[in-house]
């Protein structure tokens, strides 16, 4: 089972331990044997839902949206990101450069297209920029791609 993951950065420790748990529970439910996790890395939901994969034993393929992804995530979370990268079993790129809102919308379309099924951390509500989990969950519902929503009850980000 191919799994993708998309969901909303900068959520509060309170939701963070919540959302951590309903990934945790998640991938618990997939044969480890099978499960490949996709994962653009970004911290967050996609950095957690990489690290459960892992533990849960399954392989984790990374999309890299851009040359400069990287350096455009808060440099507390290099650390992390470089870690997931080195276990990747495969990272496919857009060949972008730039790391802006269209290359990070490139990247969760290539995801999407490697995936049987998308996870969204998603509080149900529109995007707050261009390529937010609003608009990815809209590309993989227009692709056919079944789309599996996380999100705490009475949660807010």
């Amino acid at each position: 089972m191919r799994v993708g993951i998309t969901g909303h950065r900068g959520l509060g420790a309170d939701v963070e331990a919540q959302v951590r748990a309903l990934l945790a529970a998640q991938v618990e439910g997939y044969d480890p044997a099978e499960l490949v996790g996709v994962s653009c890395i970004a911290d967050g939901p996609d950095a957690w839902f990489a690290e459960a994969v892992l533990a849960r034993g399954g392989r984790l393929e990374v999309v890299v949206p851009a040359a400069e992804y990287r350096a455009g995530l808060p440099g507390r979370h290099h650390p992390a990101y470089d870690h997931l990268l080195a276990r990747a079993a495969d990272v496919h790129h857009t060949g972008l450069a730039e790391s802006t809102s269209e290359a990070h919308q490139a990247g969760s379309e290539i995801l999407v297209g490697l995936v049987d099924e998308l996870i969204a951390v998603w509080d149900g509500k529109p995007a707050r920029g261009y390529g937010g989990t609003a608009d990815v969950v809209a590309y993989a519902e227009r692709t056919g791609v079944p789309v599996r929503v996380l999100w705490p009850e009475g949660a807010v980000r």
